[in-house]
């Protein structure tokens, strides 16, 4: 079809210059123009799962001319936004949710007595949360819901889909009695009437008996839901048929369809790690990486450590959901294939099965992006922390993150792990730091340790002058410069903007002392009589500022009464909009120029208030 090769080439031209997610959408571009020819968007809703296969959804409702600012600042999401249209009804970003918001949608629209049909565009991936079965458990409850559900089954989240669900999946679509019986049959009988009607049309009641002994259907059967497929996703014909078929029913229906990930794009059909399921900026004919310099990441450096640890440690073994390569556990798992464990999307599964290994006397390590842990929050507080589980949480993508928008900026867990009794949390400046508190996380067997860090390139090392404290207490002092009487506080990435706003501060004549706690919680008592003969403490942390670790540090300067003014800075609680993380860090001003000019503005007033305060007593 001509139109869904224009929107192929089109994708790879558009997305090689902004960067996004290109093998998601390459796969679905023939499935989208089905869905649009069949439904009417946007009185049937379609709601993605996890929204990055929508692109080609954008381009057919009016979004194509924009594609140039796609995950810029002040330009198109990189997933379904109604801010932009009145053609996506969710900004759904996060895994296994779409079922839910369907379900919700459709029983919405009966109660109130309007004829539309929902559309949810799922992922065999999506499939491996638990979410998407709970909503699966409540759809197959209510067979008049109108409510089409279209299983986009291409065998791969970010990498080949696994567990139970992915094994049945890959049955139904390898297995090919099924349809070669039905050509025979059709080509045998389709021109004998009965009735004045082809036996093949009479016998199309027959087609689920047929299916049932060639290709057992039992997943969704048994739990009650009417199942059409496995379909051609690349055949504009058959789906539209089996689409409109499935609209026609009237009730909830799973349309099962076959689609190749990153179609139409040789190099992204041929790279088996599928490092084509988000791009930066690439050339668009070989799919090679445009930047010119190659830097080691902090995904990079954990990789490196956690083999490392692996070596030293036989009780030491690692789950990842559905993340295996952009967590950094892929060399872990070439190096010890027994040892590693993808749970699919399932971080709820993930905690807790790592605190039943726990109990067994191994050591897991969980490895997930920071803003999918607030998924598995009652894990890690009810399963694992309850029970003083010796497990360890590795954050990748801690932090702004930017151009993903607001679902992925991952910072929240400081303030949500905050609250967490007895656990530890360690957020390292640079590599020699990451390996030290990777080190010392493996060694707890009674807490829940965790070591979170940014997305952002490592920083050279930045080594400490001097140190107080050891072990969890340690506090590293980077900078302490005679005189000084401001004290700043970095926290991981944040340390090097520290020095940075120290440097700003001497420039204007303030002399101001730099340090790191490199285990963040808890709250180091050290940390806490370090502030003594500072007028002013500042904190600076890629977490929220409310209920963050600055927050928790000035509490207990109050509870020991320091006589200090603490200012602590960090992002607001806010919705942050897509952009680069510069770009969002210079929005919420939380820059070391911007940091400057309030910590200065801070100490004029002290300036003032210890003024009157003279005054007075002269």
């Amino acid at each position: 079809m001509q139109l869904a090769e224009e929107i192929r080439r089109f994708l790879i031209t558009k997305v090689s210059r902004t960067g996004g997610h290109l093998g998601p959408n390459l796969g679905v571009v023939e499935l989208t123009i089905a869905i649009h020819k069949v439904f009417d968007s946007p009185s049937d809703p379609i709601i993605f799962d996890t929204g990055h296969q929508s692109y080609v959804h954008k381009i057919l409702t009016g979004r194509a001319d924009r594609f140039d600012t796609l995950r810029q600042q002040g330009g198109i999401s990189g997933y379904p936004e109604p801010d932009e249209s009145e053609h996506d009804w969710v900004r759904n970003s996060h895994a296994s949710s779409a079922l839910s918001w369907a379900e919700g949608l459709a029983k919405g629209f009966r109660l109130r007595g309007e004829d539309r049909t929902v559309v949810a565009v799922v992922g065999d991936g999506a499939l491996t949360g638990g979410m998407a079965w709970e909503a699966l458990n409540n759809i197959a409850d209510a067979e008049d819901l109108r409510l089409v559900i279209i299983v986009n089954d291409n065998g791969r989240s970010y990498t080949p889909t696994v567990g139970g669900l992915a094994n049945h999946l890959a049955g139904l679509r390898t297995d090919h009695r099924y349809e070669k019986t039905l050509s025979i049959i059709k080509r045998t009988v389709t021109r004998v009437p009965v009735f004045g009607r082809p036996v093949y049309d009479l016998m199309h009641g027959f087609k689920t008996g047929v299916k049932d002994v060639l290709a057992p259907q039992t997943m969704f059967s048994d739990i009650g839901i009417k199942y059409t497929g496995p379909i051609d996703g690349h055949d504009i014909t058959a789906l539209t048929n089996h689409l409109e078929q499935a609209r026609q029913f009237g009730g909830p229906v799973i349309v099962h369809c076959v689609t190749r990930k990153g179609r139409g794009f040789q190099a992204a059909e041929e790279h088996e790690e599928d490092r084509f399921h988000a791009v930066g900026k690439i050339n668009e004919f070989t799919g090679e990486p445009l930047s010119a310099t190659v830097q080691a990441t902090w995904t990079d450096a954990f990789a490196e450590a956690i083999v490392q640890l692996g070596q030293r440690r036989p009780d030491l073994v690692a789950i990842t959901a559905a993340m295996l390569n952009p967590t950094g556990l892929g060399r872990f798992a070439a190096a010890f294939p027994d040892r590693i464990f993808d749970v699919g999307i399932a971080e709820q599964h993930a905690v807790v099965s790592a605190a039943g290994m726990a109990r067994t006397g191994l050591h897991p390590v969980v490895a997930l992006y920071a803003t999918f842990l607030n998924r598995a929050f009652d894990q890690v507080l009810m399963d694992a922390a309850l029970h003083k589980a010796g497990i360890t949480l590795v954050l990748d993508r801690a932090g702004v993150t930017g151009t993903d928008g607001p679902s992925h900026n991952g910072m929240w867990d400081m303030t949500l792990l905050g609250i967490v009794p007895g656990l530890q949390l360690a957020a390292p400046r640079d590599q020699s730091r990451l390996v030290a508190a990777l080190d010392r996380a493996v060694e707890v067997d009674d807490a829940v340790t965790v070591v979170r860090y940014s997305k952002e390139r490592l920083p050279d090392e930045m080594p400490e002058i001097a140190h107080v404290g050891e072990g969890l207490n340690r506090v590293d002092v980077l900078s302490r410069p005679e005189g000084a009487k401001v004290l700043i506080v970095g926290y991981g990435q944040f340390v090097g903007a520290a020095l940075d706003l120290a440097e700003r501060l001497d420039d204007q004549g303030v002399a101001a002392a730099v340090v790191d706690p490199l285990w963040a919680l808890p709250i180091s008592p050290d940390l806490v009589a370090l502030v003594s003969g500072y007028d002013l403490v500042v904190t600076m942390e890629d977490n929220l500022v409310d209920g963050g670790i600055g927050q928790r540090l000035a509490a207990q300067l109050a509870i020991a009464d320091a006589p200090v003014k603490v200012r602590n800075f960090g992002i607001p609680k806010a919705f942050l909009t897509h952009g680069s993380r510069d770009e969002v860090l210079e929005r919420i001003g939380l820059t070391a120029a911007a940091t400057a000019m309030a910590v200065l503005g801070d100490l004029l007033a002290v300036e003032a208030r210890e003024g009157v305060v003279e005054d007075a007593q002269s």
